[in-house]
């Protein structure tokens, strides 16, 4: 159990909730009185070395809602662990009370009523604050990023990274490692590298694939309070899988775990007291590292966008994670001592944009680097009756949506949607803006494509897929949710072998079995193999949405889960 004090200091009155409607909401102003910037950053200050970790920003500026998943499903030694619990699992495991400000941050249930109350979180002027605040209180806290910070956002794309390049070295980040930053190809990554980051760039598991050499940096070590801090940089293992390899062709990546081994060794030989693993592995790659690899410390994790209060201990290691989106920033405290770590206090601060005064100098950078696409980011598309939201195991509103537009525009009879687990979420009732759709969709292979696809094959592709994010082995976990279907129904039972755990394929417009022989007209995008061609996503979803002016996702229920 964590000490409330230690992560939000605050549970909302119950005078805070009102009747609405007939239905109970968050008053606005009552949840923002519970609440005040001091409470979220008080801090004991211990030891004498200060992390502060941020991860999977995806390129989001400004303070955005981003609604945490309902299925989050583990397998194997992974079932019925911290990350895999939500809702009022979680709630139980780390005492949240339901309602609580704590609770609107980290789960799901009521989003949409609490987001009313609570308003959005994140944004880096309100990073920036937090990050000055605990600079204040320690000046050498060691900012460290983990990756997925140039992508996901319209401004992003139109600069190449460039804005969040710019805003990560006024931030003051030491060091980062990385993943969707390859997907700028490998010439812009190289020369944002070499020419504009003004910290190190880690990744001790990637290599030059024709020499096997490495291919950046793979550590740094940092003299702090007395010690010596050895920052290990582990890249996204599974680049060439997930994501287009032709962008980046010369370049390996893996787990490579003795790799990983020999760097915890060579920093130690060097003089480090203490070895800190900066990771976009995912949580669970992480958590079979730190069993595998003794001599880790600290890992701060990232990649699956969990976000949890309170460390995972495995072998002594402390594994922290810092969720995504910009909405918190982790505190380490380390006591180190002797050439040893000797003690851990750790407090994961919510960014609620609301309560959080904006930084001056971050707040005008994020202007200037916004104001050349103002226009194009704020104009109305549609509205929506409906929460669009990504995160999910098997669904979510943003990507049924997408689906819904790839089978109209693209004259589809079915539509795959990759399970990102990247992209905002848009409150009922709201307008649906150009840039609401860019954070969804944002990428450097944005092609909508339209083939054919024999059933057979369908079920390959889904097998395959389904086999990346549920095999025990947590090494086989290539990251990303289970792609998205439209137009199609199916089982899941994720306790199964691969090759078995789809079944019940449906067309869902006749309620046909899916035949294996027979060929489907099929739209996805973000195809992996060089040369596809069709419309970008983004285009494909506006219009859909203009045609439908407002939009009204139903409750997905193609997909039945059984097994865990």
């Amino acid at each position: 159990m964590i000490a409330r004090r230690d992560f939000l200091q605050a549970a909302l009155a119950a005078t805070a909730l009102t009747g609405v409607g007939g239905m109970g909401r968050w008053s606005r102003v009552a949840a923002q009185q519970s609440l005040s910037q001091d409470q979220l950053l008080q801090f004991d200050t211990t030891g004498n070395v200060t992390l502060i970790h941020i991860t999977d920003i995806h390129a989001q500026m400004v303070p955005v809602y981003f609604r945490e998943p309902e299925f989050n499903l583990g397998v194997g030694a992974q079932q019925g662990l911290v990350p895999h619990l939500t809702g009022e699992e979680l709630r139980q495991v780390y005492g949240i009370e339901k309602g609580s400000p704590d609770d609107y941050a980290l789960t799901y249930d009521d989003f949409v009523a609490l987001a009313q109350g609570y308003g959005k979180m994140g944004g880096l002027d309100r990073i920036a604050t937090v990050v000055k605040a605990i600079r204040a209180d320690r000046p050498d806290a060691l900012l460290l990023d983990g990756g997925d910070t140039w992508q996901g956002s319209l401004t992003a794309l139109r600069t190449q990274g460039q804005d969040m390049v710019n805003a990560m070295n006024l931030l003051g980040v030491e060091a980062m490692t990385s993943h969707w930053e390859f997907t700028l190809g490998i010439d812009r990554v190289n020369q944002i590298v070499d020419n504009e980051l003004k910290f190190p760039f880690l990744g001790a598991n990637i290599f030059d694939a024709e020499w096997d050499e490495p291919a950046y940096e793979p550590y740094q070590i940092f003299e702090r309070g007395g010690a010596q801090v050895a920052v290990i940089g582990q890249a996204f293992p599974y680049l060439p899988i997930a994501n287009p390899g032709w962008l980046f062709p010369d370049l390996s990546f893996g787990v490579r775990q003795q790799r990983v081994a020999e760097m915890v060794a060579e920093v130690r030989a060097k003089g480090a007291d203490v070895v800190v693993l900066l990771s976009h592995n995912g949580f669970d790659v992480d958590r079979k590292l730190a069993h595998d690899v003794p001599g880790i410390d600290v890992i701060l994790t990232g990649h699956t966008h969990d976000a949890l209060p309170a460390p995972v201990l495995v072998d002594g290691t402390h594994l922290i994670a810092s969720g995504s989106h910009g909405k918190f920033v982790s505190r380490v405290d380390l006591d180190i001592a002797d050439g040893a770590l000797r003690g851990l206090k750790h407090k994961l601060i919510p960014i609620f944009s609301d309560v959080i005064t904006p930084d001056a100098e971050m707040a005008a950078l994020v202007e200037t680097e916004r104001a050349p696409f103002a226009d194009e980011l704020s104009e109305v598309i549609g509205q929506t009756e409906s929460l669009l939201f990504r995160r999910g195991n098997f669904n979510g509103t943003w990507d049924d949506l997408i689906c819904d537009a790839l089978l109209s525009q693209r004259d589809a009879e079915i539509a795959l949607s990759p399970g990102f687990r990247w992209g905002a979420s848009v409150l009922p009732g709201q307008d649906i803006t150009r840039e609401d759709i860019f954070n969804a969709t944002a990428m450097s292979y944005p092609e909508a494509y339209r083939t054919e696809m024999t059933g057979e094959y369908l079920k390959i592709v889904m097998e395959d897929v389904a086999d990346n994010l549920f095999n025990p082995d947590p090494y086989y976990q290539q990251g990303g949710d289970m792609v998205r279907v439209g137009g199609l129904g199916y089982r899941i039972d994720v306790a199964q072998p691969q090759g078995s755990r789809i079944t019940e394929m449906v067309k869902l417009d006749t309620g046909e079995p899916i035949d294996p022989a027979r060929s489907y007209v099929v739209a996805g995008w973000a195809s992996v193999t060089e040369g596809t061609e069709g419309p970008a996503i983004w285009d494909v979803v506006e219009a859909h949405i203009r045609e439908q002016g407002t939009v009204r996702v139903p409750q997905n229920q193609s997909v039945s889960i059984n097994g865990n």
